[in-house]
This record gives structure tokens, sequence and C-alpha cells, in this order.
């Protein structure tokens, strides 16, 4: 401490330098924090738009993947049907031909 200055300035010397360290502090805190939050909002922003374009994608797969079950599933029954139909047409045919006779 400085004898020739009296205790209140020494005091407030003291308080505006630490006031001053304070606000440098702060400020680049502050710089830190923004840096960091645009480095995690970089991050995160094109997972999101990708994750809607991947959602997009796999609704449209499904789509495709139901749309060809339901196209096998019908191919199946009309196969089946047509088995189970031709030994009926065969059976008419025959007894329309008997009465014909």
């Amino acid at each position: 401490m400085d004898d020739d200055k009296p205790v209140t300035e020494q005091a407030m010397e003291t308080i505006t330098t630490a006031v001053e360290a304070t606000k440098d502090a702060a400020v680049t805190a502050v710089t830190k924090v923004r840096k960091a939050a645009k480095k995690v909002a970089k991050k995160v922003a094109p997972k999101k738009a990708s994750k809607k374009k991947a959602a997009k994608k796999a609704s449209k797969k499904a789509a495709k993947k139901s749309a060809k079950k339901a196209a096998k599933k019908t191919v199946k029954k009309a196969g089946k049907k047509a088995v189970k139909k031709a030994p009926k047409k065969a059976t008419k045919k025959k007894k329309a031909k008997k009465a014909k006779r």
C-alpha cells in the first residue's frame, strides 16, 4: 500500500481494477459460451433436418413395402381362387355337356 495516497483513493483504485477484471472475465466467458452454443447448434440442426428426411424416406419405403406385400397377397389369393374355381368350372362344363345329350 502507498503511504502517500489516502486510504479511500487506494480502495477506489482496487475496486475499479477488480471491476474491470470481472468485466473482462464476463466478456470472455460470454464469448466462449456463444461460440460453444453456435457449435452445438451447428451439430444439432443438420441432424434434425436429416432425421426429417430419413423419416420421409422411411415412410416412403414403408409405403412401397406395404404396396408390394399387398400386391403379393392379391396375386396369391387370385391364384388360389383360380385353382379352386378351375375344377368347379370343369365339372359344370361336363354337367352342361351331359345335359345337352
